[in-house]
């Protein structure tokens, strides 16, 4: 198989420091994947290397095919970068920071004009089309940066923690791009240090600590590597929460944990458990206001893997 990008033992080292220690990665064309890690676990450096910004000390990586050294030209006309820091030029307009970038991908003026507008369009900054950079907001610059790297409509594209300093609004919107991108056929390497930003986006995610892929495979497939599934109720009534507490425990046959007020939770074997527990609540008639079966987050899967949350690395 021809993966969309490709990455084999990649090592690379500054000085004294191991930044990859022989990391792979790869993702099938059109898929997402998500590079999940805390700073300083080497998510940038196996970007730069897959975007031939960086020779690695070892290893190989490739796009479509092509080894990233040995055709680091033919690889950039393949690729799009969207760094932690936008990338573009506050003192041009947004279209003309996006015809710009069309120019030196050798596209006519006229063709590179009806791309920037396309684009601007969109992401939704047609009215800011002809002001300076500078006056955009965080979102916007952030979208344009976004923009900018689809200008050559790329096969795949790196998306370097691309919601850093984003509100959560803002950052609802570039998902939705990232989901459109992925929609339509381009792989995207998402690299992120929000757990729910890999859960929500990712058909994959390898999970990176000190330069070392430590876990690889889909959301659902790292949340069972904590085992298990949890049943959470909260009574609507919070009188009936030791009522409610007896019959859970009873049906786990485990001890009832309470993380906040008015809640219980509970690890369960399956999916019967959760079942027995919803018809032992409804004929003992106790309301709840939320009941729910789910797996462990995947920061609980970071913090089994790794013995550490991500925040706390961040910190």
């Amino acid at each position: 198989m021809v993966w969309a990008f490709e990455a084999e033992g990649l090592v690379k080292r500054y000085g004294k420091t191991t930044a990859l220690a022989g990391i792979d990665l790869r993702a099938e064309r059109g898929a997402v994947l998500g590079v999940l890690g805390p700073n300083g676990a080497g998510k940038t450096t196996a970007v730069r290397i897959l975007a031939t910004l960086l020779r690695p000390d070892a290893g190989r990586a490739a796009v479509g095919g092509l080894d990233v050294v040995k055709d680091a030209a033919k690889v950039r006309r393949l690729i799009g970068l969207t760094g932690q820091y936008a990338s573009v030029d506050e003192d041009l307009t947004g279209t003309q920071n996006l015809v710009l970038i069309g120019q030196l991908l050798d596209l006519r003026t006229s063709d590179a004009k009806a791309r920037a507008a396309e684009l601007l369009a969109g992401f939704g900054l047609s009215e800011a089309a002809g002001k300076q950079v500078k006056t955009y907001s965080g979102g916007m610059r952030r979208r344009l940066d976004l923009a900018a790297s689809l200008v050559g409509r790329p096969d795949v594209i790196y998306l370097d923690e691309p919601t850093t300093g984003l509100d959560p609004a803002k950052r609802e919107d570039v998902w939705t791009m990232v989901r459109a991108l992925a929609n339509d056929g381009v792989t995207v390497l998402l690299t992120t240090q929000y757990l729910e930003e890999a859960d929500a986006l990712a058909d994959t995610i390898s999970v990176i600590d000190h330069g070392k892929v430590i876990a690889n495979g889909s959301p659902g497939e790292l949340k069972r590597v904590v085992g298990g599934q949890t049943v959470l109720v909260r009574p609507s009534d919070p009188a009936h929460l030791d009522a409610a507490g007896a019959i859970v425990a009873a049906v786990a046959g485990r001890k009832v944990e309470s993380p906040a007020r008015g809640v219980l939770t509970v690890p369960v074997d399956g999916d019967a458990a959760f079942t027995e527990i919803v018809q032992r609540l409804a004929r003992d008639r106790i309301p709840v206001t939320e009941l729910s079966l789910r797996l462990p987050s995947l920061d609980e899967v970071f913090f089994t893997l790794t013995g550490h949350h991500t925040k706390e690395d961040a910190a």
